[in-house]
């Protein structure tokens, strides 16, 4: 009996996981088409009969039960109208993404403006993320919270990839939401609890941070003379060129907070980043800040050091758009 070296076994392994793979992604795609086509022709027919009000509904109603009786319930009337609002939404075939299966089309199809969908869709395809990743992006308000500190052709440049992130207020987002933390309401946390809870979902963590991060190290010890300091957690920015330095605070921001993150940065630019990289960036990461007194304690044209609410919990909708008419109101 021949002997087979494991190398040449996981080779032949890795051909046939691979082409389960496609065959799997080919499928999703003839999906998609087959829905975006069924749309097309639904709206086809409809523009036909347009004199009658009740035209498409009955249409779509009658078509849903012949379609029934032959392929079974796959082509409910809600399915179909499904597809309707699919074509609608993306007219052109030739621009769906194959990155894209038809659950995630699905809940793009929830988001109604165009530039928003458009972003979601961006994204979606530049960080590979799963329809899972996807609702929870929607679903905390991602793109709103951009437009906080963005106008909105930045951030779809950005997402488009037309554009590069030229300050770290382009990626990182105020507030965070780390609902996937699962951490119950409580009157108070401890910074070592909340640590721990992030490096445990370090994947959604990372998500929720922004393009282009990975992680390097939690509590790295650095040494001044005679002592020492650790720092919460390490990143690095391939989009900026930099490292960021993550302190967690679980009380309100002070002045006291934001000269040791200084600190910690100073060090990072005088002993780790190297002459082709650009400064080092400090986050707060706490509950609550006061943006004026931190204006005040920081440099006028300061561009490193950024405090970041986090909150336990997905954004409401209302208190999102609130947000954004006293972010419009101001300017």
């Amino acid at each position: 009996m021949t002997l087979l070296s494991k190398a040449f076994v996981a080779s032949i392994r890795q051909i046939i996981v691979t082409a389960q793979q496609h065959a799997v992604s080919a499928v999703q795609q003839q999906r998609v088409l087959m829905y975006w086509h069924i749309g097309n022709h639904i709206v086809e027919e409809e523009q036909q009969g347009k004199t009658r009000a009740d035209y498409g509904k009955e249409l779509i109603k009658n078509l849903a039960q012949e379609l029934t009786e032959d392929f079974g319930s796959g082509f409910s009337f809600r399915q179909l109208n499904f597809c309707r609002q699919f074509f609608l939404a993306f007219p052109i075939m030739n621009a769906l993404r194959s990155q894209l299966n038809w659950t995630q089309y699905r809940l793009l199809l929830r988001v109604e403006n165009e530039d928003k969908r458009d972003y979601y869709v961006e994204e979606s395809c530049s960080n590979n993320w799963s329809a899972r990743q996807l609702e929870r992006q929607i679903n905390s308000q991602l793109y709103e919270r951009l437009l906080l500190s963005n106008d909105k052709e930045k951030v779809l440049a950005i997402a488009r990839k037309e554009a590069i992130p030229e300050h770290p207020k382009d990626i990182i987002k105020d507030p965070m939401v780390l609902e996937f933390l699962g951490l119950q309401p409580q009157a108070a946390y401890y910074e070592k609890d909340l640590e721990q809870a992030l490096i445990d979902n370090i994947q959604s963590f990372l998500l929720e941070l922004g393009n282009g991060f990975s992680f390097v190290s939690r509590q790295k010890r650095i040494q001044i003379e005679d002592d020492e300091y650790f720092v919460d957690l390490v990143f690095y920015n391939r989009l900026l060129k930099c490292f960021v330095i993550i302190e967690i605070k679980t009380h309100k921001l002070t002045h006291q907070d934001l000269g040791q993150l200084q600190m910690y940065v100073n060090y990072y630019d005088r002993t780790e980043k190297q002459n082709e990289e650009n400064n080092t960036i400090g986050i707060l990461l706490c509950t609550d800040k006061n943006d004026t007194m931190v204006e005040y304690a920081l440099p006028e044209k300061n561009a490193t050091i950024l405090a970041s609410q986090y909150q336990l919990y997905l954004p409401k909708k209302d208190e999102i758009t609130k947000a954004i008419k006293e972010v419009l109101k101001q300017k």
